[in-house]
């Protein structure tokens, strides 16, 4: 496992915002990212939007990444990674850019890296402050106890878009981040612990999104569910990437 330095040695540290039609919310959560941790660097991925936000987010002073149409948070992610790999950073952390990751736990989840090669930032790990419900909690219960099984690591939120990974973690999302819907929590967290990765949670809050239209509804709960258990069921047959690229 590649031990991260301490934040005195001065590691180098990208956050990935992947985006897609949130011109309302990416300017704030830019100004936040920047005003409670300006040492990181950023770098927005724009996954074909419709309206302003790669525009927006270059008006806000960031990096911007523009894909050619919507291809869908894993690709989005994997551009990212590739972004980090190719600019030699220490660590890449995903966050979102609806406002619902807190800037103020990056340091958190950095700290993990200590300990693992990738890091999930739980939102239900020692908080009851966000809640879910209904088919997306009952997935959520299952494929916290079936990430678990697997991993000898207690989880509560495999689904968390808040994480950051190591240069051993950077490389295996290089070489495998599904594009599928789902593979960029579920898929590819199940192939970097069968690939070797270290992988555990650390406790984070978060809040409700800041702009857009909200994901969940009743019938795409329902598919939600549905669809991350065959996601975990697809992953845990594909053939396992090979740790000696590490």
């Amino acid at each position: 496992m590649n031990e991260v330095k301490e934040q005195t040695g001065n590691p180098r540290v990208l956050v990935i915002m992947p985006a897609w039609n949130e011109e309302e919310a990416i300017a704030n959560s830019i100004a936040d990212l920047r005003a409670k941790m300006p040492w990181v660097d950023l770098v927005v991925i724009n996954d074909g939007s419709t309206d302003r936000t790669s525009q927006v987010a270059k008006d806000s002073g960031a990096f911007v990444i523009d894909l050619p149409y919507n291809m869908g948070v894993g690709a989005a992610m994997r551009t990212g990674y590739k972004y980090a790999r190719r600019m030699d950073y220490d660590v890449a952390l995903q966050m979102d850019a609806d406002g619902q990751h807190l800037p103020e736990y990056i340091n958190v989840l950095i700290e993990g890296l200590n300990r693992a090669d990738i890091v999930i930032g739980s939102r239900f790990a020692e908080s009851d402050t966000y809640k879910v419900t209904g088919p997306r909690k009952w997935a959520m219960h299952m494929l916290s106890f079936m990430f678990t099984r697997i991993s000898g690591e207690k989880f509560t939120d495999v689904t968390s878009g808040f994480r950051a990974c190591n240069r051993k973690g950077i490389n295996q999302y290089c070489e495998f981040f599904p594009a599928e819907y789902l593979g960029d929590t579920i898929d590819s967290t199940v192939m970097a612990i069968r690939s070797g990765c270290k992988v555990i949670q650390v406790p984070v809050e978060m809040r409700e999104r800041q702009g857009g239209v909200p994901s969940s509804s009743p019938l795409k709960s329902a598919v939600y569910l549905v669809r991350s258990f065959f996601s975990f069921g697809i992953s845990m047959t594909r053939k396992k990437t090979a740790e000696e690229s590490y």
